[in-house]
């Protein structure tokens, strides 16, 4: 059975620590204790507050772009998405649209996504190509989704994954690594100092 401490389970469910803390002396969600005295959550109590039941799973379909200005982009996947299940009798239960970076995997209906994947309340997710799931790491999370029994249905239609949206992700990335690089310079006279100590020493 999985358990969760506290911080996980806030996470998963959008509450605080605190909260969970409030609801533990009223009584409102009780938490288990440990041996130590320590406490944690199951997984049947995520269910029960994310409203789960094993026979109400439900179909999702998740549309994403990473801008404001691609409205347009965001309308077409939307649409394409839904036609696609409709042709291939999909009843999906709720669409989910996102504005978000491909790389920010804090995303708010993301990760509210994820802990209904978590409690096991997907049985299908629906999406126009694989990197409007995320960016990177999709093998991860093909095999998150198929281990918390959730079918991924991928149309794979390049038209519905903008390049301006991959180009923005790469210069992301370089900027990233460029500004690390960069740190690492003010430390290049105490990485010489230090190598040539170590010469010297032997």
């Amino acid at each position: 059975m999985n358990t969760y401490r506290p911080h996980e389970f806030g996470k998963l469910i959008g509450k605080s620590t605190h909260t969970l803390q409030v609801w533990d002396r009223k009584g409102i969600l009780k938490a288990h204790r440990s041996p130590t005295n320590r406490r944690f959550y199951t997984h049947d109590q995520l269910s029960d507050i994310m409203g789960v039941k094993a026979d109400k799973r439900i179909a999702v379909s998740y549309c994403r772009v990473s801008s404001p200005g691609q409205k347009d982009d965001l309308l077409a996947q939307q649409k394409a998405v839904a036609d696609f299940c409709m042709g291939a009798g999909i009843a999906v239960d709720e669409a989910i649209v996102e504005v978000g970076g491909g790389l920010n995997l804090k995303r708010k209906q993301f990760v509210r996504m994820m802990s209904l994947v978590e409690a096991r309340a997907i049985h299908t997710l629906v999406i126009a190509h694989k990197d409007r799931l995320a960016r990177f790491g999709m093998d991860w999370f093909e095999h998150y989704l198929e281990q918390h029994g959730c079918k991924l249905v991928i149309i794979n239609n390049e038209a519905l994954s903008p390049e301006s949206e991959m180009v923005q992700d790469l210069m992301a990335i370089i900027h990233c690594f460029s500004c690390r690089l960069y740190g690492l310079r003010r430390y290049k006279k105490i990485i010489k100092g230090a190598i040539s100590d170590n010469t010297d020493s032997v």
